[in-house]
């Protein structure tokens, strides 16, 4: 393996020439524990070797959040070290894409779930994973990370071919950019139309519920049992967890996936711009209210209600753009409060180090005898 043929090209050839004067080395991250990475690293570029890194206390310092912090998927300078030392990330080298969502819970943390990501794999199926709500969610994050969506109606063997069909059918409609395939992961069905996609140094992260087959996809695709896969509950209809961490996975054929532990909240973490390109058509309709700042509620010359009452708009549809709407504005808002707290930390403690600083250069001053 080559670094070309893990995603290496001049973009991170030209970012990582200061680290090289240092004589660190280039590695791609492929797996992350509590304590530390997984990488594959390369002394020259036609020789990759995994290895166990550690983060550097700078680096770790340097991050404004989580989020700055090396992820599965980037490329970092390692320092590499001799018999019983450490191999140390010294830096990581700037993103060429990023897909994340809001941290689960009340947190207002950005998670990283992929970095470095050219496709994005929905993972998802006919039955009772079919939910166009959560995958306008999908459709939103994919779009602020700048990759491209693609979605597998999987397990295609389960269900008649024409409801199949149906339901990807109503997924192309949430979006004309993404690309919609129906697959079955258990008879290979449609598994042609995936691998086109991972090409040399292509990148896909496959995202999800649990249960829906990401991991025999993954089995599938890398010709060998890669990662646990369990039998689905009866009585639920779903899988158990069979990934538990993130780890990107080299493929023989090329290209590299990335899998993830099945998702039970996709939170927002995007912007206004990006959430009204994923609703265009909500978009456009709302461009001939009668006023500029029309909340499409009971505003009074509202063109999207009117559309809903005429049946040219999906009221469903128009709910979910009014809730994400608010999400990212209810984002925004603990953001910004959250950034004003973290400033008047950081002032306070800048006070308290100069009044310290102060007080040792006085204490020091009066021990010498010295007189102003």
């Amino acid at each position: 393996m080559t670094l070309a043929e893990l995603g290496w090209d001049e973009f991170f050839e030209e970012a990582f020439a200061p680290h090289a004067a240092k004589g660190w080395a280039p590695a791609r991250l492929i797996r992350e524990t509590t304590i530390n990475y997984s990488a594959f690293v390369a002394e020259d570029a036609d020789e990759l070797e995994e290895i166990d890194v550690v983060l550097a206390g700078k680096v770790w310092h340097d991050a404004a959040t989580d989020a700055d912090l090396p992820a599965v998927g980037d490329w970092v300078a390692v320092e590499l070290g001799g018999e019983n030392e450490d191999h140390v990330i010294r830096a990581r080298l700037p993103r060429k894409s990023c897909f994340s969502r809001k941290m689960p819970g009340k947190s207002v943390e950005e998670q990283v779930i992929g970095a470095n990501v050219d496709v994005v794999a929905v993972v998802t199926d006919s039955g009772p994973d079919h939910n166009p709500r959560r995958m306008e969610r999908y459709f939103a994050l994919v779009g602020r990370s700048g990759a491209k969506a693609v979605v597998l109606v999987n397990k295609s063997d389960l269900f008649p071919a024409e409801h199949n069909e149906a339901c990807a059918e109503e997924l192309r409609a949430l979006s004309a950019e993404a690309d919609v395939h129906i697959t079955s992961a258990l008879t290979g069905e449609g598994l042609e139309v995936l691998q086109s996609y991972l090409t040399q140094g292509v990148t896909m992260c496959v995202v999800g519920s649990s249960g829906v087959g990401k991991s025999t996809l993954v089995n599938q695709l890398y010709g060998e049992e890669w990662q646990w896969t369990n039998e689905v509950n009866d009585v639920t209809g779903k899988g158990r967890h069979t990934t538990v961490s993130r780890e990107l996975v080299p493929l023989p054929f090329g290209g590299m996936l990335i899998d993830n532990p099945g998702m039970r909240e996709i939170q927002m973490w995007t912007d206004e711009q990006t959430l009204r390109e994923s609703f265009a058509d909500v978009e456009a309709i709302g461009l001939e209210c009668k006023f500029a700042d029309c909340k499409h509620g009971n505003d009074k010359g509202c063109a999207i209600r009117a559309a809903v009452t005429a049946g040219t708009m999906d009221l469903q549809r128009l709910e979910s753009f009014l809730m994400l709407d608010d999400e990212i504005e209810k984002l925004r808002h603990l953001a910004k409060k959250r950034q004003i707290t973290v400033e008047r930390w950081a002032k306070r403690n800048n006070r308290v180090k100069a009044r310290n600083l102060n007080d040792r250069i006085q204490l020091e001053r009066d021990e010498r005898g010295d007189c102003d």
